[in-house]
């Protein structure tokens, strides 16, 4: 089995290691305009210089309204661009490679920022918040009503997801992945307990599918040929009646067949009332169950935080690739420390040389 610290090449981009930074927002961008900020230079570059071997920037709205917050970060218009490439540049530079999450945050968009006053709150429109949309009309818990998109609707968020997947191109990303997972706009559609539709994009799981499939097929129309599609799925809801592992694994099967090149496995979302059975490495028989039926490459994440853990995961086929979330926050330079961990040395989670000096030395 592969180590961790060994490359993986999807199509023609190899990433130097298989621990992949996870995408996570940060609520950063200006108000509005989506721009991402020195901050996102910072904390994807500090990733990449801590050995990373893919670096995925935070869930990136390709329409305004498909926010979460007003501070997130977009790919909706040409202006912002510019500051991406800033961003890829940097992270590629230092050996890592560049990659975004595309979304759309469907029925749970225009909430206050985390990091402001109110948190998670829903924004009405005196605050600037805007109309969220689902499969139909039924909220979020807590959360505002959503209007149900109509088909030609739907056809423009999918022209959307295709617009921003030939930016995120010209921004210097080499790995697009659509985020299909905890709630937003396309997990909405899948899941049937969000998703009561009896028009083409409901009902049985190759119509609640739909979306997804149309986005994929949009995609890959535009995107480079040699640069990888990946997807982030919610492998079950963790609730009786909700989204299972089966038809995720279904699912991905039918994803791999239209070009999608690896899926990224988290859960849940959906729902306020999932029991979800939350402990180390607790989503990993996901992945192992997903990349068993479909054949397709996975990735395994949830509180994965230390190397012979990481490793265990390849070891006994679960999955292609790790990706870290929390304790990448803590650790921007965990790769390194796992490769110390494991013996393998700088190979494929070189440090810096302006870093050189920190460098464990193995007695």
């Amino acid at each position: 089995m592969p180590s961790i610290l060994d490359p993986l090449t999807l199509r023609g981009v190899t990433a130097r290691n298989r621990i992949w930074l996870a995408p996570m927002c940060q609520y950063s961008a200006f108000a509005g305009d989506g721009v991402p900020t020195d901050w996102h230079l910072v904390h994807l570059g500090a990733r990449a210089a801590g050995g990373f071997g893919l670096v995925m920037a935070e869930a990136t709205a390709v329409v305004p309204e498909g926010r979460i917050s007003p501070h997130d970060v977009g790919l909706w218009d040409d202006a912002q661009v510019t500051a991406w490439k800033r961003v890829t540049d940097f992270v590629r530079g230092q050996g890592a490679v560049p990659a975004v999450q595309l979304a759309h945050a469907g029925r749970k968009a225009s909430l206050a920022s985390p990091l402001d006053e109110g948190g998670g709150d829903p924004l009405t429109d005196a605050e600037g918040g805007w109309q969220p949309v689902g499969p139909g009309a039924d909220p979020f818990p807590g959360l505002r009503e959503p209007r149900a998109l109509t088909t030609d609707e739907i056809a423009d968020v999918v022209a959307a997801f295709a617009a921003a997947a030939g930016r995120a191109d010209r921004a210097g990303f080499d790995v697009v992945e659509v985020h299909a997972a905890h709630g937003y706009l396309l997990h909405a559609f899948l899941s049937p307990l969000s998703n009561t539709r009896t028009d083409a994009y409901g009902g049985d799981l190759a119509g609640r599918s739909r979306f997804l499939v149309e986005v994929v097929d949009a995609i890959r129309a535009v995107w480079p040929a040699d640069k990888p599609v990946l997807v982030r799925l919610s492998g079950t809801d963790w609730v009786e009646g909700g989204w299972t592992v089966d038809e995720s694994a279904a699912l991905t099967e039918t994803l791999g067949a239209h070009g999608v090149d690896l899926v990224d496995v988290s859960s849940a979302g959906n729902t306020a009332t999932a029991d979800i059975p939350v402990g180390p490495g607790y989503q990993v028989p996901l992945a192992a169950r997903i990349r068993e039926v479909s054949g397709v490459p996975t990735g395994a994440v949830g509180l994965i935080t230390e190397a012979a853990q990481a490793q265990a995961v390849l070891d006994d086929g679960s999955a292609d690739v790790v990706l870290l979330g929390r304790v990448a926050l803590r650790e921007p330079a965990w790769p390194l420390r796992a490769a110390h961990d494991l013996g393998v040395g700088p190979r494929a989670a070189p440090y810096p040389p302006q870093y050189h000096r920190g460098s464990w030395r193995r007695a």
